[in-house]
Order: C-alpha cells, then sequence, then structure tokens
C-alpha cells in the first residue's frame, strides 16, 4: 500500500494507463484502478474526480511551467520565438517521463473521452499562455493567435515525437516552429499571380 499521497498518484497513474491499454478506457472502472494500484477506491476520488482526469495528473505542472518560461523568456524575441522557448522548457516535463507520457498520447489519441478531454485542457493552457504573452506587451489579438498556433504545434511536435523516437522532442519542436515560419515566408510569387 502506497503511504505518500505522492506515491499513490503515480501508483494510480500507472495502473490506469496500464488497465486502459489492456482493456480500453470505456471498460475500466476506477474500482479496478484502485485495486490494481493497491489503494481503495475512495482513495481515487481522493486524488482524482473521474478515470479521465488520472491522465491529466500533469496539466497545472505543464501550465505553471509555459506561463513561468513565457515571463522568463528574453526581452525582444517575437511571440513565436518566446513560445518556442516556453515549450522547449515544458517538453523536458515529457522528455522526462516518456515511459508514461508516450503510452497516454497514444491512448488519447484513439480514445474520444480522453480526446474531448484533452481539448478542453487544451484550451485552458492556450488561454493561460495567452494570458502570459498579454503581460509581456503583446497585444490581445496577436497573443491569443501566437498561443493557439504555438500549442497546435506543440501538439504536432509532440506526437511526431511518438511516431519518430529517433529525435528528440526538442528537435522536433525546433522543426514544427521552423515549419510555422515557412508556411508565412513570401513564396517570391505575388498572390494574386498564384
Amino acid at each position: 500500500m502506497p503511504r505518500s499521497g505522492v506515491e499513490a498518484r503515480r501508483r494510480l497513474r500507472e495502473a490506469a494507463l496500464d488497465l486502459y491499454r489492456e482493456r480500453g478506457f470505456d471498460q475500466t472502472t476506477t474500482a479496478e484502478i484502485a485495486a490494481r494500484a493497491g489503494v481503495n477506491e475512495r482513495t481515487f476520488f481522493r486524488h482524482f474526480p473521474d478515470k479521465r482526469e488520472v491522465l491529466f495528473d500533469g496539466e497545472p505542472t505543464l501550465r505553471d511551467a509555459l506561463t513561468q518560461a513565457v515571463a522568463e523568456a528574453p526581452d525582444g524575441l517575437e511571440p513565436l520565438d518566446v513560445l518556442l522557448s516556453a515549450f522547449r522548457k515544458a517538453g523536458r516535463v515529457l522528455e522526462e517521463t516518456r515511459p508514461f507520457s508516450e503510452p497516454r498520447l497514444a491512448l488519447i489519441a484513439v480514445t474520444p473521452a480522453l480526446r474531448e478531454r484533452e481539448l478542453a485542457k487544451a484550451a485552458a493552457l492556450t488561454e493561460a499562455v495567452a494570458d502570459a504573452l498579454r503581460e509581456r506587451g503583446v497585444a490581445d489579438r496577436l497573443a491569443d493567435l501566437a498561443a493557439h498556433t504555438g500549442w497546435a504545434a506543440f501538439h504536432h511536435a509532440a506526437q511526431d515525437w511518438v511516431d519518430d523516437s529517433s529525435r528528440s522532442l526538442d528537435e522536433h519542436l525546433a522543426r514544427a516552429f521552423d515549419d510555422l515560419r515557412a508556411l508565412s515566408a513570401p513564396s517570391g510569387v505575388p498572390p494574386e499571380e498564384a
């Protein structure tokens, strides 16, 4: 039986991920997760409000890391460069927990209830990042657009990292942000002639 709250949370996360992969999300109950983790179901609910949330336990840490990294980015950077720097720092959390992060991302991709929760969490994270950009003096409209675009690039890079582990998440992030810049770069052909 885990003695600390941190240990119980870790065991619950791991048990949930294992069971979801073995049986599927919909076929797994909170009682089964608790039993696999060596705790009772009441302990599960002390830590998590539902069986979806167990896979999103790191969201507050990620939000704090992102907003702090945006705030601490060097002055004079363009918003996308601020975000690349912030996502690189926050991405270290995913890399440090790759044995959990990688299967978690794969499971979310194939489970509608988890994708829905991920979208809600992404919206909250995006708003927090936009607020952090506004604190740096970025105009409202641009802060919002940069946060949404940056989050999309981060999500794309994370999926590439799952699919191609020969490169680091940092390399995938750099490539995604380079791709963003390429999308907005002039192609040399005036739009009316294209």
